[in-house]
């Protein structure tokens, strides 16, 4: 042993610990064993397994099982940790052993030897009071508080990430009455298509987006059902039978969640159903939020030779070597961050199904990639909507410009002049340059005040039946 090292020991022997970690010989092995991405543990992921550490302390405390001076030391040791103290020693690669028993180990060896410290021992001392296994994880198993502290941990930043996806739609929504005015040409098949506003369109999006906001709430929902207290196999051997009740009990006072009982504990270990469905919910929305990009960067392109009926914020210039130019830089990066949480949500999907009999041995990969889609969303959402949505300008002129050479204006008259006609006048109108009413005014189908009427392109956008039947109905 050196200055720079004590040592520790476990079930394997000796080991050489850093002199000031707070972690001891199990997470030492595990540094050992994984040095793989240099990536640490999530705070969602500390976070949740030392409020289960915590509570645990207190209900085997009450239970008459764990010594109240012990109990006490751990719950101080397991709030600081809570509190944010510690992170530096939370040490483990997010690929790991299975099923967690690392991180477990790691959160059960912080605590224990700064409960130590608390009750006036020193790291070095050979005889401490607090034992990571027989006090921290009394009556637990990495088996049944990983699954828990992955609900845990994304139910601690859920209502972060549904008011990030909130104000987005609010943006969305207050842009769509503010293009209420901007007619333009609809596209279909990325082709002219009847009118619609730019309200319309943007009215669509923050709808969009709202849906898919609810939907995460809803699977979030299902994150509240706990199995904590099924220990190895969900028998719930070495446990107290009043364990679990007051566990889910404790844990909701202290995470201020409605949380509950799974009704089955061998479930809760055996089944990643649940954090899969939070996580296919969050591919949802990136769904919506990519193709909501894409039509930002379509909507921009140009400015000269594209749509640009869409003007986005000039954030940063956009090229190293062509002066003036500006890119489309908030949309492109919510595409990436959105392409990233894509590919998380299908190792959530194929660790998920990877599980085993009693247990899948997975769960380190599932905690690690739904904090990390949580924590890219909830960074990309929020810089999208102030530093593009909040900005927007619409370009009323290319708008109109691009609609009134829109050939598929005559669809407009179909009821009146008929669909042979109107694909009549709509070729000529594109072989020739004329407008629409130029066409139908030469073939003598109609009269050039009933065109106007029939096409006044804000009516248009109001659905209906043209020339006269009434509007609305489709």
């Amino acid at each position: 042993m050196t200055d720079n090292y004590r040592l520790e020991k476990d079930s394997l022997g000796e080991v050489q610990v850093p002199r000031e970690a707070l972690y001891g010989a199990q997470t030492q092995r595990a540094v050992q064993n994984f040095p793989v991405s240099g990536l640490r543990p999530y705070p969602a992921f500390v976070w949740s397994m030392a409020t289960i550490k915590r509570a645990a302390a207190e209900v085997n405390r009450d239970l008459g099982l764990l010594d109240p001076k012990l109990a006490g030391a751990i719950m101080q040791a397991a709030q600081e940790v809570i509190d944010g103290q510690h992170r530096e020693h939370f040490v483990v690669d997010p690929f790991q052993a299975g099923a967690g028993t690392s991180h477990n180990m790691n959160n059960n060896e912080v605590i224990s030897n700064r409960a130590n410290q608390i009750l006036g021992y020193q790291l070095e001392d050979a005889q401490k009071p607090v034992n990571p296994n027989d006090h921290v994880n009394m009556a637990q198993s990495t088996n049944d508080t990983i699954p828990a502290a992955i609900r845990l941990g994304c139910l601690w930043r859920l209502t972060e990430l549904l008011s990030t996806i909130d104000e987005l739609a609010l943006a969305l929504e207050q842009k769509a009455k503010e293009f209420d005015g901007v007619v333009k040409s609809g596209r279909t098949h990325l082709q002219d298509a009847v009118p619609v506003r730019l309200g319309q369109e943007f009215g669509a999006y923050a709808l969009a987006v709202r849906m898919d906001r609810d939907r995460i709430a809803a699977a979030g929902d299902w994150l509240r059902r706990l199995g904590i207290g099924g220990t190895a196999t969900g028998s719930g051997l070495n446990a107290h039978p009043e364990y679990h009740a007051r566990m889910v009990k404790t844990l909701s006072g202290l995470t201020g969640q409605p949380l509950r009982t799974s009704d089955n504990l061998f479930e809760s270990m055996q089944n990643m159903a649940d954090p899969a469905n939070f996580s296919a919910s969050l591919r949802t929305l990136c769904i919506t939020l990519t193709r909501i990009a894409n039509d930002f960067r379509l909507l921009s392109s140009g400015p000269a030779t594209g749509l640009d009926e869409l003007r986005l914020p000039a954030v940063q210039p956009g090229s190293s070597i062509m002066p003036g130019k500006v890119n489309p830089v908030m949309a492109e990066m919510l595409n990436m961050a959105c392409f990233h949480v894509q590919g998380s949500d299908l190792t959530v999907a194929l660790a998920a199904q990877a599980g085993q009999l009693e247990l899948n041995v997975m769960m380190p990969i599932i905690a690690h990639n739904l904090f990390e889609m949580m924590h890219v969303l909830i960074g990309a959402i929020s810089a999208f909507t102030t530093k593009c949505v909040v900005g927007l300008q619409a370009n009323p002129e290319k708008a109109t410009g691009w609609l009134a050479k829109n050939a598929i204006l005559v669809t407009a008259l179909n009821p009146v002049i008929g669909y042979l006609n109107g694909a009549a006048v709509a070729k000529e109108a594109m072989a020739t340059g004329k407008t629409i009413k130029e066409v139908v005014i030469e073939k003598g189908l109609l009269d050039p005040d009933k065109i106007d009427e029939l096409l006044d392109v804000r009516a248009l956008t109001e659905g209906g039946i043209q020339g006269g039947v009434g509007a609305g109905g489709g």
